[in-house]
This record gives structure tokens, C-alpha cells and sequence, in this order.
């Protein structure tokens, strides 16, 4: 009877919920405007010998491949969990490159004004603090939303190709870091 009760009891215990990323706490699903998204995948962010961020990529549905996620139908998020402190312009620099590195000249010429805008928000935001936690939300009505610690910074930013273009900093074909787009796409490993 002692067996039967613990088997039960284990069975009752929910799966592992979300992600443990440099010890931060990852949920396994997160609201953005009225709907339900599920943790495709978390890693960290790394440059050098420092770790940078925990990050979180949220969808509908998981998806392991990289043109899968970021052409997925409706809202997205990706979360960001400072973990040093990071100067807005270096972080905003640092989201700019991604996209000119994974676009092509005309292309990124013609997100320029919007690269700019995320980078006003992130100006008057003036330093990603460590423990800070930062989303990119895409809000299929209203566009690309910025929050700082569940509070919306700056309008939205208009345009799903916008978004798309953030998604590839990270699942681009020249993301900014190899395991981390693998941790996104939800490969262990």
C-alpha cells in the first residue's frame, strides 16, 4: 500500500515546469494580451567569459525548426533576465547588429527606422540592471511591445516583419550565439 500511495503521489507531482537558466526561474507558460504561450526554449546569453541574460522564447506551440518559429501565426515573446549590468545604447547595439547580421543590406536599410525607435525605448530606459527582466512581446493588433519589469516602455512598434527580424538576432542563420539559438529551438544540451 506504502508503493501504491508514493507511485500515485510521483504521478500527481506536475512534469518539470519550466526552465532553470545560471539560477533563474523560467515559466513554462506566460500570457501576452489574451493568449497562452508555451516555453519553446530558454538558454543564456553569454559574451566572453560573462553571462549576459537568460532568455526565454515563448509561442504558441514549440516548434524545433528556426523558420517554424519565427513565422509562427500570432502572438510571441521573447523575455530577457538581465544577469550584469548592461548600458541601454550597448544593449540597443547590440539588437541592431543582430539584425544587420542576419539581413541583407537593403533589408536591414529598410528596418532602420524602427531599429531606431527600439533604441529610443531602450535610451530612456538608460541601463538593463541586473535582475531586471525585459520583454519583446508581438502583439498581432498592435505590433512589437517592449515591457521593463511588466511595464510597457515606448509604443508598439509597428510591422510583423519587424518582429521576425528581432527573432532572427537569435534564430537567424548567423545568430548571435550558436547554443543559445539551439536552447530556443528547445535542444538540450
Amino acid at each position: 500500500m506504502k508503493n501504491f500511495l508514493f507511485t500515485i503521489s510521483f504521478l500527481l507531482i506536475p512534469a518539470a515546469q519550466g526552465a532553470d537558466v545560471a539560477g533563474v526561474k523560467i515559466d513554462d507558460k506566460t500570457r501576452v494580451g489574451s493568449s497562452e504561450l508555451v516555453l519553446n526554449g530558454a538558454g543564456l546569453r553569454k559574451r566572453a567569459f560573462f553571462q549576459v541574460y537568460a532568455a526565454g522564447l515563448y509561442l504558441a506551440e514549440k516548434k524545433t525548426l528556426e523558420a517554424e518559429a519565427i513565422a509562427a501565426a500570432g502572438p510571441k515573446r521573447v523575455a530577457m533576465h538581465m544577469l550584469r549590468d548592461v548600458d541601454a545604447d550597448q544593449l540597443s547595439g547590440a539588437l541592431a547588429d543582430g539584425i544587420k547580421d542576419n539581413h541583407s543590406e537593403a533589408e536591414a536599410k529598410a528596418l532602420e527606422p524602427r531599429v531606431k525607435q527600439l533604441a529610443a525605448i531602450m535610451a530612456e530606459m538608460k541601463e538593463a540592471k541586473k535582475g531586471m527582466r525585459i520583454t519583446l512581446d508581438w502583439l498581432p493588433a498592435a505590433g512589437t511591445q517592449v515591457t521593463v519589469e511588466g511595464r510597457p516602455a515606448g509604443a508598439p512598434i509597428a510591422g510583423e516583419d519587424f518582429y521576425r527580424a528581432l527573432l532572427r538576432i537569435w534564430l537567424g542563420y548567423n545568430p548571435v550565439q550558436a547554443d543559445l539559438k539551439k536552447a530556443l529551438l528547445g535542444e538540450k544540451p
